[in-house]
């Protein structure tokens, strides 16, 4: 397990092998990087970045493994491991705060879509919730999808506040206080929440 999570960490970084282990590099032309790899991951080892990638591989790691440790799922696990070390007190304050900086509020990524089709669903009911992008910059983003899972115990997105309070995602949610955006609509409870939230329906 413990191994291939660290493949899944090295994976998600998009580095071809030649860049994790330069030697074979030098002593095999086969190992040679392709030209898109020569744009877009070459730069990074010409400049001697390559040494700090894999510091912040290891990092990951661990952050990954110290979560499962204390007791996270998988999913919170890898979360943390890939926002890196951060000031965990002063992002759970942030993400606190603007998720409680208007009457609905949708932590997103933009390409997701179950984000989507909550913003269609929300625009169909005629609300405009505040969103905020956790893909843009992934930098801060991934920090926030990390801090938003402890709080709330589902580290995915979309990731929905109503007046302030989490009400789980699109389809469903981790508990019966956050069944979702779909759930709530369904068992009449939306409007309620909406309506004690300062939300025009």
């Amino acid at each position: 397990m413990a191994l291939g999570t660290f493949a899944l960490f090295a994976a998600s970084a998009f580095t071809p092998l030649p860049y994790l282990v330069p030697t074979l590099e030098r002593r095999s032309a086969v190992l040679k990087p392709s030209a898109f790899h020569t744009r877009h991951v070459g730069v990074r080892a010409q400049e001697g970045s390559e040494p700090g990638f894999i510091e912040k591989l290891k990092v990951s790691f661990r952050l990954f493994q110290e979560s499962r440790a204390a007791g996270y799922n998988f999913k919170q696990a890898v979360a943390d491991g890939i926002a890196g070390e951060y000031d965990v007190s002063a992002v759970t304050s942030a993400v606190t705060k603007e998720a409680a900086s208007a009457p609905v509020v949708l932590f997103t990524w933009e390409s997701s879509p179950a984000c989507k089709k909550a913003l269609k669903y929300l625009e169909w009911a005629n609300v405009k919730p505040h969103v905020v992008r956790l893909d843009n910059p992934w930098s801060e983003g991934n920090p926030k999808r990390a801090a938003l899972g402890r709080l709330t115990g589902r580290s995915s997105v979309p990731s929905i506040w109503i007046g302030g309070k989490y009400v789980g995602g699109c389809d469903d949610g981790p508990s019966e206080e956050a069944p979702g955006l779909v759930k709530l609509a369904f068992d009449g409870s939306l409007p309620k929440k909406l309506e004690a939230a300062g939300v025009a329906i």
